[in-house]
């Protein structure tokens, strides 16, 4: 079977991306090859159940290398999974599912949601959410546009 890029994103090794449904309308992300899963920072996380769903609630810091800043998220909550960070250990996380906003287009990826205050990106775009789309130059960064993050969330 013979690949094509016709319908390839050619993103960099970080991007700029958004999430509106969680109230995140810019969010830096690495693109992460060597990542299965994706990962979305979180803590203060709730479980919680509304009109016979469950849910969780939680708060995230959108601004890379700070935490004055935070953002109050709600979604459906869709698994728990046993996940395997880069250092070997392993946690049980949250899994949620929410549309990925990218280069004039968007798609539902699953997120584990874990507290990545201490890491560089306050989310990690893993294998599954490529899901055939984007195409990665690990040489560059930003192929889709920088933005300017505090100009989307008010001054904390």
């Amino acid at each position: 079977m013979t690949s094509t890029t016709n319908d390839l994103i050619t993103v960099g090794w970080r991007e700029w991306i958004s999430l509106p449904a969680l109230g995140l309308p810019a969010i830096k992300a690495k693109i992460d090859t060597g990542a299965r899963t994706s990962a979305l920072h979180a803590f203060s996380l709730e479980r919680y159940r509304h009109e016979g769903r469950d849910m969780i609630r939680f708060h995230m810091h959108p601004i890379q290398l700070q935490t004055k800043t935070v953002v109050v998220c709600e979604a459906l909550l869709k698994d728990e999974r046993e996940v395997t960070d880069s250092g070997g250990h392993t946690e049980l996380r949250y899994v949620i599912e929410t549309p990925l906003h990218l280069a004039d287009t968007a798609w539902p990826v699953e997120l584990t949601l874990t507290n990545r205050d201490n890491m560089r990106f306050r989310m990690l775009i893993g294998r599954q959410a490529m899901n055939r789309r984007l195409l990665v130059d690990p040489a560059r960064a930003y192929l889709q546009g920088k933005k300017n993050i505090k100009s989307y969330y008010p001054p904390g």
